[in-house]
């Protein structure tokens, strides 16, 4: 049985193979796709950051509402007294007397019947910030910021009147505007807390 035999050819005679490429038209398309991926992950990241923040925003506000109105409100109820009053330039304390319009800048608080220990919320009209402070020195703490309304603790009565007397069953009302400037990717907001609370004790 005979086998054919292949003749080899000189290398000399091969041919180059050919080489093959993108043309400037695949290049072009190929390009325009990628650039298009790429702006469109870009967009989603962005978009993802900006709602990140808006809800951190908004949480951080829930967080503080909830902290700080639980500690006003457990300090009211369990306190011998409470007073609605104003704060002056020189920053003293000045409650509103009967037959004035219960509704001004601060609250004293007195825990117990020892006047010497107190309590005090107050905004600070010079910054913008509501703040808290106790007859302790080095005490003094801002709670929030940016507070808009002037009138932030009413009297009321049972029907949300405001009265004009410090009568025994009050309710002491908390209301705080905030207003949060434009930041970046994240546009202006406005928040409202309010709360309302009696002393347990009567006297």
């Amino acid at each position: 049985m005979k086998l054919p035999v292949l003749a080899l050819r000189s290398g000399r005679s091969r041919r180059p193979a050919p080489s093959f490429g993108f043309t400037v038209p695949e290049i072009l398309v190929a390009a325009t796709v990628f650039s298009i991926m790429v702006i469109g992950i870009i967009a989603a990241n962005l978009f993802g950051l900006k709602m990140f923040q808006i809800t951190q925003a908004k949480l951080n506000v829930t967080t503080w509402s909830r902290q700080t109105i639980d500690r006003i409100t457990s300090e009211v109820r369990a306190c011998n007294n409470a007073w609605i009053g104003n704060i002056t330039t020189n920053g003293v304390f000045e409650t509103l007397l009967d037959g004035e319009t219960q509704a001004g800048t601060g609250l004293l608080i007195y825990p117990g019947t020892n006047t010497t220990n107190y309590i005090i919320y107050f905004l600070n009209p010079n910054d913008l910030t509501f703040r808290r402070t106790t007859d302790q020195t080095g005490t003094a703490e801002i709670l929030a910021s940016s507070v808009t309304n002037t009138i932030v603790f009413t009297a009321q009565d049972f029907s949300g009147n405001v009265l004009t007397n410090n009568q025994n069953n009050r309710v002491i009302h908390l209301t705080l505007d905030f207003y949060q400037p434009q930041r970046f990717l994240q546009g202006a907001d406005y928040y409202r807390v309010e709360t309302s609370v009696t002393r347990r004790a009567s006297q």
